[in-house]
């Protein structure tokens, strides 16, 4: 049974947070429970603002709004879609991304650094040099130039795909002057410069997640989830070849999610700071310059 025009939009929420019950669905892209998914998919299907309260609750959708809904709903239900798939949309950080199966959606924890200004691991107030590495669609960039009007962002992929997407964002938040898109595998390409803040939210699934994702994940580009056996590969290329684009008070944030044990296990002789997250989210460590010497040299 689908939604039919006149139901109001609390009434067609609550019988899509039951549908997605019934469906079992995996939450992970912008929501994580059933209730917020059904509203942010109903609000969204019927171009109401995803702020609106109980103002909108008795709103009756049209026949073009219905018809909407139960696509998004047959979409996210039985194809499995992330609803910002579904809606061509993202937030992060309180800003709006575009957002398709080109890059991953937007959801790093990395968001939250930024919007603090790299405190109290960056002190400096002035403009800073800012590297994105594996910038996907370029969220953690773009809110790096938004956060602070003077900074310098270098968004990095290996990925053309994904590229493109980043610079429809760059250009959809007018920031072309201050942000530039490299396509590099790893930092082959990046222009040789010193960064103030590198930020890093590489592929870092292992094998063994890989072969369990969710049918969700499955929608997104499998080349910015896996990094082989133990979920570093990648990094362990980063570590190599990041001292020379770093200068002493440099500051590194690499995101490794649920690759952090493993990572750890790499460097038993090193302390290594990992982040705690108010809004949630872990796997997230920050290093200076001589601690990437350290590790990289490890590493040989």
């Amino acid at each position: 049974m689908g939604i039919a025009a006149g139901q109001t939009v609390l009434a067609c929420i609550e019988m899509l947070d039951q549908r997605f019950q019934d469906a079992d669905l995996f939450y992970g892209h912008g929501s994580d429970n059933s209730w917020d998914e059904a509203v942010f998919l109903v609000l969204g299907a019927c171009n109401l603002p995803l702020e609106s309260g109980d103002e909108v609750a008795t709103v009756s959708l049209t026949s073009a709004q219905a018809d909407r809904v139960n696509d998004w709903m047959n979409q996210r239900v039985i194809e499995r879609k992330p609803l910002p798939y579904i809606s061509g949309k993202a937030w992060l950080g309180g800003a709006e991304f575009l957002c398709d199966k080109r890059a991953l959606v937007p959801r790093s924890p990395l968001a939250e650094v930024i919007l603090n200004d790299f405190q109290p691991w960056c002190n400096d107030v002035r403009s800073k040099e800012v590297l994105d590495l594996c910038c996907g669609g370029g969220s953690l960039g773009i809110l790096a130039a938004l956060n602070h009007a003077e900074n310098q962002v270098v968004l990095a992929d290996i990925d053309p795909d994904a590229l493109t997407l980043a610079q429809l964002n760059v250009v959809k938040h007018q920031l072309e002057s201050r942000v530039q898109c490299v396509q590099s595998d790893v930092l082959a390409s990046v222009p040789q410069r010193y960064f103030d803040i590198v930020i890093c939210n590489p592929p870092y699934v292992d094998s063994e997640d890989m072969s369990n994702l969710p049918a969700e994940y499955l929608h997104e580009p499998q080349i910015a989830l896996a990094s082989g056996q133990d979920g570093l590969d990648f990094t362990r290329q980063l570590l190599a070849q990041l001292p020379k684009f770093l200068h002493s008070n440099s500051v590194v944030f690499l995101e490794l999610g649920n690759s952090w044990e493993q990572f750890e296990e790499l460097f038993p002789q090193t302390a290594i700071t990992w982040l705690e997250f108010e809004r949630g989210g872990w796997g997230v460590c920050v290093l200076t310059k001589s601690e990437v010497e350290e590790l990289a040299l490890a590493l040989t």
